[in-house]
């Protein structure tokens, strides 16, 4: 099964893993209370941890005991690695070397299309480059979360935490931070901390690095370092489009957010200028799949519900921490509109030409994620009764694993619950299943049928 479906393969461990978390955290022994965790619940957690989503049914500062939050812990940043890459680097640990076999499955982790077919055109990563790829996803992944933890624990001092209790804590917000999670183990959260700019802005940094990918992070490491500065001076195309479009809807969301909740005093309205500017700004930040919201959204305008699902809907970039459909995959279907109203008949981008298969796979996806989205919005509203604007954002953020919540979580019955962390899986591993399904089907023909247009527009 390895050999043949990487991506088979991929979703039956990582289903495996979610089955095995939530029977660890049903134990009596995982919560504080010393009492049985119910199966919605920790199947729930568990979801919501593998899949480094963020959103919780029970308080996450009170109900685990240790051994629960290490539970957690492991789970989020074995979901924010990613099953077959975390299986490589373990490979690679213990042979000291990757036979093509194991290049090949970790290079379907990085990128789905790959998965199943021999790829002739360029790649952001080669197969010769895997070793260091994954050289790179380990250390960033313990470089990041150890300096991060660095540069919380003195805030958390103080604010009041002895030196082992703030170094815990700060471990746990450094690796909720760069896998893009969202949970938080503080008591009432990040509310004593929403005008600290400080400890925001490290978790904001975290976020953000977290949800380029580590494609990215390889590619600009290999292009500001020695060694690799000829060969590698220019960046890539996958690179360039992730970097450019993250910013570029990190400062749309920012500007919409302060824009619309400029006036409202239960949110940014009550606030000055500049924390205004601030805490709108680190709120778009959230919106990549960051999930450390300060501020409710329940007190927010639905306009600015809507542009924050928009946000949420498109989430990080390819093999990052982060959920969504992706900003390369956004990007790719913008570039496909603008070559059609200005009569190119190929997508091109920075110099280079994107082939017609990753328009097609990136049409899938925003199908899927859209049909994803409509089914559980369906199903929660039902059973609910809850406002449209209330269960869509709550869906949004379970599918692109974002993690801001208006609480409707908590409050849902045991079938809602299900519901909701379905979404969950299936917006962390159900684009790209079907990405490596429509890449693998690809396929040439001796033969083609007579054409004709339907009317479409």
């Amino acid at each position: 099964m390895i050999h043949s479906s990487p991506a088979r393969f991929a979703l039956l461990v990582f289903s495996a893993l979610i089955m095995l978390w939530t029977v660890l955290l049903s134990l009596p022994f995982a919560s504080r209370s010393g009492e049985i965790t119910p199966l919605a619940d920790a199947l729930f957690t568990a979801v919501s941890a593998i899949c480094v989503t963020g959103l919780s049914t029970v308080d996450m500062a009170t109900h685990w005991s240790l051994f629960g939050d290490l539970v957690i812990l492991a789970g989020i940043q074995i979901g924010g690695i990613g099953v077959l890459t975390l299986a490589s680097i373990l490979g690679l640990t213990v042979t000291r070397r990757l036979g093509l076999r194991q290049r090949l499955l970790a290079a379907g982790d990085t990128n789905p299309m790959r998965m199943g077919r021999d790829v002739s055109e360029s790649q952001a990563v080669g197969l010769g480059e895997i070793g260091g790829l994954l050289g790179a996803v380990a250390t960033s992944l313990i470089v990041i979360e150890l300096a991060l933890t660095a540069l919380i624990t003195p805030r958390l001092m103080a604010a009041g935490y002895d030196f082992w209790h703030a170094l815990w804590n700060s471990f746990y917000l450094a690796a909720s931070a760069f896998t893009n999670t969202g949970f938080v183990p503080l008591p009432g959260g990040l509310g004593p901390y929403e005008t600290d700019v400080y400890l925001l802005s490290m978790l904001g940094i975290g976020v953000f690095l977290g949800a380029i990918g580590f494609p990215v992070i390889f590619a600009l490491y290999r292009y500001v370092t020695g060694g690799g500065w000829r060969a590698h001076k220019r960046l890539g195309l996958h690179a360039k489009l992730t970097l450019t479009t993250t910013l570029v809807f990190v400062v749309f969301g920012w500007l919409a957010i302060t824009a619309l909740e400029w006036n409202n005093p239960s949110t940014l309205g009550a606030q000055d200028t500049g924390q205004t500017l601030f805490s709108s700004l680190y709120m778009s930040v959230m919106t990549r799949s960051g999930g450390l919201g300060i501020i409710n959204p329940t007190e927010m305008n639905g306009s600015t519900l809507l542009v924050m699902d928009m946000l949420m809907f498109v989430g990080g970039g390819s093999a990052s921490t982060a959920g969504g459909i992706k900003v390369t995959t956004i990007a790719v279907l913008f570039l496909a509109a603008y070559a059609e109203a200005r009569g190119y008949k190929d997508v091109q981008a920075f110099g280079r030409s994107i082939p017609n298969e990753v328009l097609r796979v990136s049409v899938s996806i925003l199908i899927w994620g859209a049909t994803i989205v409509l089914a559980s919005t369906v199903a929660l509203l039902h059973m609910t009764k809850e406002p449209l604007d209330i269960v869509l954002f709550e869906v949004i953020s379970a599918f692109g694993t974002c993690g801001l919540s208006t609480d409707l979580s908590a409050n849902l019955p045991d079938g809602g619950k299900v519901i909701l962390a379905a979404t969950m899986w299936a917006g962390r591993v159900g684009t790209v299943t079907l990405a490596a399904a429509v890449a693998a089907t690809s396929r040439s023909r001796l033969y083609r049928f007579p054409e004709e247009r339907p009317i479409v527009g």
